[in-house]
Formats: structure tokens, C-alpha cells, sequence
């Protein structure tokens, strides 16, 4: 009998959650930005380099009527948002919306066609500040660009916290000896921080 209820507990805990979690899906509006800890090789070093829990971030756009997440991966692309949120580190993640700014249908529109114009570019493994190839960050700070708001200031790369082992091997790998430390930068940790947004999950 007690194993039958344990049973009944979790199956009820399961479900709990995932209308929980479908309620969630369902608040999310065109535009809202999507962080987590990724999962990818370099997630750590980001971590310790920017001091944010945040190592991936992306947009929220709906494509008839379901949420999906562009994001800057290897290439560029768009992916429901619960495959988005199934591949980041224990599935945790948070989402943030403009704080006392709305944006416009045309707005709306002016971002989506400039993430859609990203799309299959390659994933920027050295960080570089060109539109060429795009890091997560990167794409997102230049969507809000597009649209005429700044979420934050970039920084350079000398000013991110480079002292960790894990850090260094990463810059190492990535630009030898030839590191560019005054290339301007944005991190997940950045925009999450920004005056701009608030956390709304």
C-alpha cells in the first residue's frame, strides 16, 4: 500500500510540474530573453569569467502560436523553446522582459527579420565583435540593436575575470598567443544585470 502511494506522489508531482511548466510557456511574450547554464564544453569559463551563473541566453519569438528560442549555437538557429530549456543544466532557467518599455508591432518585426537574417551564420568561438559569425549574447544584445535599445555597455575582454585555470586554457586554445584584449564584449551575466529588464520567472 505505501509503495501505491509513493507511486500516486510522484506521478502527481509530474504532472503538477508540467502544467506548471506549460503555464509558463504559454506567459512568454514575443521578445523575452531566455538564460541558462548550458551544458557545452565552455560553459564553466564563462561562468567564472563574467561572475554570472549564465552561460547561454536567447530570444523568445512565437511561430504560429508556439515558443521557440533563436539563439547563437553552431549555426545560429531556432528551436522550440522545451528543447531549448531540456538542454541546459538541470533545467534551469530564467526569463527576463523589458521593465517599463513595451515593444511595437514593428518592433517586433524589425527583430524577428534581423534574427532570421542570422540564422546558419557560424557559432563565434573567438568572440569577436563582427557580425561575420555570432556568439549568444552577442546576438541578442544586436537584436535589441536593431530595434533601438542598448541593454548595456560592452566591456572589454581584459576587464572580464581571466585568472581562473579553466579560463585561460579556454583563451588559450582559442587565440594562442595573440589574445584580443581590447575587443569589446557581452555576456549573458551583462544583460541579465541590465537596468533595462526584470526577471519575470
Amino acid at each position: 500500500m505505501r509503495v501505491f502511494s509513493i507511486t500516486i506522489i510522484i506521478l502527481f508531482s509530474f504532472v503538477c510540474n508540467g502544467q506548471i511548466l506549460s503555464s509558463n510557456l504559454g506567459s512568454y511574450q514575443d521578445g523575452d530573453i531566455i538564460f541558462q547554464h548550458s551544458a557545452s564544453a565552455q560553459s564553466t569559463a564563462v561562468q567564472l569569467a563574467t561572475n554570472s551563473y549564465y552561460s547561454h541566453c536567447g530570444i523568445i519569438i512565437h511561430l504560429q502560436g508556439k515558443a521557440y528560442v533563436f539563439e547563437a549555437i553552431e549555426p545560429v538557429g531556432v528551436r522550440p523553446i522545451e528543447s531549448w530549456i531540456e538542454s541546459g543544466k538541470e533545467q534551469k532557467y530564467a526569463v527576463y522582459r523589458l521593465e517599463n518599455l513595451t515593444l511595437s508591432a514593428e518592433q517586433l518585426l524589425t527583430m524577428r527579420a534581423y534574427l532570421e537574417a542570422q540564422i546558419d551564420k557560424h557559432y563565434d568561438l573567438g568572440f569577436n565583435w563582427s557580425d561575420k559569425e555570432m556568439y549568444c549574447s552577442e546576438l541578442v544584445y544586436k537584436a535589441y540593436k536593431s530595434v533601438g535599445i542598448e541593454l548595456c555597455h560592452t566591456k572589454a575582454l581584459r576587464d572580464f575575470n581571466l585568472e581562473s585555470p579553466q579560463v585561460r586554457r579556454i583563451m588559450q586554445q582559442r587565440y594562442g598567443t595573440q589574445i584580443p584584449y581590447d575587443e569589446p564584449m557581452v555576456s549573458p551575466g551583462q544583460l541579465s544585470e541590465s537596468k533595462f529588464l526584470h526577471q519575470i520567472y
